[in-house]
């Protein structure tokens, strides 16, 4: 497949504000404007479940919590929505841009299932880039958790499962933690 145009952030807020984008699941990935694919409720499920987790009181009064909100990665033209993320406690559309970047996140999650090998690759590659200390998979395929750690160039330096029992800690706050089996009780 070959790419017609490339936008900038600046360019896709500006078609999103137009209204030319209607309401479908897009995401700017690279300058190139994608379709997401649609979530399946075993995926609605893990998100409610990350969600409910995140919204506890001892981490809502540190972080914003997202959900499937865009980010903003202007180097790399890049407004991908992750399907959580904890960011900077602050409103983001008196922002320039309108959403938090790198600097301003803390964690961000992706709950995959058709999208694992586009999870794992070209988003991987993006948050690595980006500079992303503390980046979830939750493989709904495996019922696993994947955490990748240390950024450095395209990739993580540590990568960890969490399965089960084992508790998850994320990096800004590790007096909290997920067991994985939460999101398939």
């Amino acid at each position: 497949m070959s790419t017609i145009a490339r936008f900038s952030l600046d360019e896709y807020d500006r078609l999103i504000e137009s209204g030319a984008l209607d309401k479908r699941r897009l995401e700017l990935i690279r300058g190139e404007i994608r379709e997401m694919s649609p979530t399946g409720p075993d995926h609605e499920d893990a998100v409610d479940q990350l969600t409910d987790w995140s919204t506890s009181q001892e981490i809502k009064q540190k972080f914003r919590i997202r959900v499937q909100n865009s980010i903003g990665l202007p180097g790399l033209e890049t407004a991908p929505e992750p399907d959580l993320v904890w960011a900077a406690p602050r409103r983001y559309r008196r922002v320039r841009g309108g959403r938090p970047t790198a600097a301003d996140i803390f964690l961000i999650i992706e709950v995959s299932e058709s999208s694992l090998d586009y999870d794992r690759g070209e988003k991987l590659e993006l948050y690595a880039q980006a500079g992303i200390a503390d980046y979830w998979i939750v493989n709904l395929i495996d019922r696993y958790i994947e955490v990748y750690r240390e950024p450095e160039g395209n990739g993580y330096r540590s990568v960890q499962t969490f399965r089960g029992e084992e508790d998850v800690r994320p990096l800004a706050m590790p007096e909290v933690s997920l067991r994985p089996s939460l999101l398939w009780e």
